[in-house]
């Protein structure tokens, strides 16, 4: 046997501060160097196979943001402005519709080494194309907001489903015990509210915890009590009035889940304020996040406490850009494309950087989406706005075992339908799954009967896109 990792003090203080039988059990484990994973369900796992990724900053632009205006550039819609054509569907609703051809207002150019087409929406984020790749041709199974927002995060557009972050977190758990596996930074919730973070039916310890960027990210961190020793004690005396209830009770997920949501809770009042301190990053790292300006100083804050968080071990972190209004969902104009990508641009591009030249977006896969595309026609020749397209839109990812500088998949000539390599958001998920080491299969849970997946009973591994 070999000997004790912990003090007897250090021991009972720890189970003091863990409530239950699942964190005493699980530092017993580790002191006496048992290999089997205690009951804890953040402890963390192996993946079915060998990784490419240990985390996922998974970045969400609310509203619809429009592909044929940022990463697919289509010459044959600028030719053929004004001219008509006849949809096959319109305002989610199947039939013949004469419209009008509608030109992007924003010119393309080529970037670095691979030649990646990028709009002048994004010149910062164009600048590191080479570490991108581009998934043109993505289509998801509604144009309603709720719907493609919640199968964007949980793979189902109809129920209430786990989030892929939970998910993630209920297969590999997490390496830090001080901070949640699964972080959501957001000033606002987008469509379908806290249903996008949301863990449903799994262990509720794995849901994703809402961090609203501000001068307080997380309320009440800071600790009541006057003493730490006073705080051990009512912790304790918690933890028995727990262990009391499972006792009565017999095993019961939920009060499990929420004796280790107190763990963690207690952890992160000493690692979580330390971790929201951007103070101590050097003055030209603030200044690559834009947190100067105050065009970008908000999502600027939100990518940069995610490469902390990222650093410190959380395992998938979600940065929200905007909530369910004055978002992309670019109606009446699509100038207002020119504000919301101002805001990010700068601030993903210096996130893409900074993992980069810290040694850490090898391991860190980075994915952009929205919940769908725009349409390349309108029904007024001089409309300024594109409506809601769900049959064509645009995903990218970066970093963490994905082929850079490269764009996968293709749209028509006007941006409708996609012509090659289709895909669908159950593939995004399992391409994701994939590279963090978890056959997308296999990763089930047994509820009501049945056992789920985050991809249902699809999904596909973009393989041409894994380096």
């Amino acid at each position: 046997m070999q000997p004790s990792l912990f003090s007897r003090r250090e021991l009972l203080q720890r189970a003091s501060g863990g409530f239950g039988a699942i964190a005493l059990a699980g530092l017993f484990q580790q002191a006496n160097g048992s290999q089997d994973p205690p009951s804890d369900p953040l402890f963390p796992k192996q993946g079915h196979f060998p990784s490419r990724a240990d985390r996922v900053i998974f970045i969400y632009s609310t509203g619809g943001v429009s592909h044929i205006d940022t990463f697919d550039p289509k010459p044959k819609l600028t030719a053929d402005h004004g001219k008509t054509i006849t949809a096959s569907r319109w305002l989610n609703k199947p039939g013949k519709f004469d419209r009008y051809l509608i030109k992007s207002r924003f010119p393309f150019k080529q970037y670095g080494r691979s030649g990646t087409w990028v709009s002048d929406l994004f010149p910062q984020l164009g600048s590191v194309m080479d570490d991108v790749c581009v998934i043109n041709g993505m289509w998801c199974e509604s144009d309603g907001h709720d719907k493609a927002t919640l199968a964007a995060h949980t793979g189902s557009a109809q129920f209430a489903r786990p989030s892929a972050g939970s998910w993630i977190s209920y297969g590999l758990g997490t390496p830090n015990q001080n901070l949640p596996s699964f972080m959501v930074l957001a000033p606002a919730a987008p469509y379908a509210g806290a249903q996008t973070w949301g863990s449903d039916f799994l262990p509720a310890c794995h849901q994703g915890t809402h961090v609203i960027p501000g001068p307080e990210p997380l309320a009440h961190i800071r600790p009541r009590t006057p003493s730490r020793n006073l705080q051990l004690l009512e912790l304790a005396h918690l933890k028995r009035i727990n262990q009391n209830g499972l006792l009565q009770s017999g095993p019961d997920n939920a009060l499990e889940a929420r004796i280790r949501s107190f763990e963690t809770a207690f952890g992160m009042q000493t690692e979580a304020p330390e971790a929201f301190n951007i103070a101590h990053e050097t003055e030209e790292t603030l200044k690559l996040y834009g947190i100067d300006q105050k065009t970008t100083s908000g999502f600027g804050w939100q990518c940069l406490v995610a490469r902390r968080l990222a650093e410190r071990g959380v395992r998938f972190l979600e940065l929200i850009d905007v909530g369910s209004s004055n978002n992309w969902d670019s109606h009446g104009d699509m100038a207002d494309h020119i504000r919301l990508a101002k805001a990010i641009d700068r601030p993903i591009a210096a996130l893409i950087t900074d993992l980069k030249r810290r040694g850490m977006l090898e391991r860190t896969l980075v994915v952009w989406t929205t919940e769908f595309g725009r349409t390349a026609f309108n029904a007024k020749a001089d409309h300024p706005g594109r409506e809601h397209h769900n049959l064509a839109f645009t995903s990218w990812m970066a970093g963490g075992g994905v082929k850079g500088g490269m764009v996968h998949g293709a749209t028509d000539e006007y941006g409708i339908l996609p012509t090659k390599d289709k895909s669908y958001t159950h593939d995004l998920h399992a391409t994701m799954l994939h590279l963090l080491g978890l056959d997308h299969e296999r990763l089930t849970y047994r509820h009501a009967g049945r056992d789920y997946r985050l991809t249902d009973i699809a999904g596909n591994v973009l393989k041409p896109i894994l380096a």
